[in-house]
């Protein structure tokens, strides 16, 4: 994903304007605004639904026919502190299925994900949408925890920009816990393949600081209004495929 202004500004008016983030802003802002500088979050590629590649390797003495691979894919739409943004699309891929002792098992595979701009950047106000040098990115990454059987996972956030280091992150030290819940019964869209259409949210998790993000950590997190205990929302529509093992290369 790519920002830029049509009238590209001058560094002067990125000057002026950082100061709304906090001074602090105003140290790093010399060390972008060079010419041919421009505000661009790195691309990040997202496979297909139909795409069983980052399926795990099953726990020993299973039945690869009574596992299955899924890749779930979701459009989310997040609120947490003062910040709303609907997310670039994300893919998960985890496997499913009884494990020897009959109970549920569960390995988890991968995800995907790419930047999504921030809606006022570093300031919050329209310069930090047009100014490249306060432009601002948000990208989840996987927090290291996930239930697909009770829709609990977690996640981190990664906060990307020409001022901000590179480990500026929404739930560093601890990720975001959710807990997701249905809107509505699932949706059977296709028998073959398998398609399957559900909407889920969660509206009760607490969002953490942004840490690591050198002298700008306490003006970004006034300007995202974080830490907050409440009114943060994820809410998405998704869908999941499905292959046993059995099926899989």
């Amino acid at each position: 994903m790519t920002k830029s202004a049509a009238a590209r500004p001058t560094c002067a008016t990125a000057r002026r304007v950082a100061a709304v983030a906090g001074a602090a802003v105003l140290a790093g802002t010399a060390a972008v605004c060079a010419p041919g500088v421009a505000y661009s979050a790195p691309r990040s590629s997202t496979p297909s639904a139909t795409d069983f590649s980052d399926c795990p390797p099953l726990p020993d003495g299973v039945d690869p026919a009574r596992w299955r691979c899924e890749v779930h894919t979701a459009a989310p739409r997040l609120t947490i502190g003062k910040v709303t943004v609907n997310l670039a699309p994300i893919t998960m891929t985890h496997a499913e299925g009884p494990l020897p002792d009959g109970s549920n098992g569960q390995v988890w595979g991968a995800m995907h994900s790419a930047p999504t701009a921030v809606p006022g950047g570093l300031t919050g106000t329209p310069a930090g949408d047009h100014t490249p040098a306060l432009g601002m990115a948000i990208q989840p990454e996987y927090g290291g925890r996930s239930d697909f059987y009770t829709g609990q996972f977690s996640l981190r956030f990664r906060l990307i920009g020409p001022l901000l280091p590179h480990g500026c992150t929404i739930g560093a030290s601890a990720p975001v816990d959710f807990q997701l819940k249905r809107s509505g019964p699932s949706k059977w869209v296709s028998q073959d393949p398998p398609v399957i259409e559900f909407s889920a949210y969660d509206d009760t998790f607490t969002a953490p600081a942004a840490e690591h993000c050198g002298s700008l950590t306490s003006p970004l997190n006034r300007r995202l209004g974080l830490p907050a205990a409440d009114h943060n929302l994820m809410s998405y529509d998704a869908s999941y495929t499905f292959k046993t093992y059995d099926q899989l290369p």
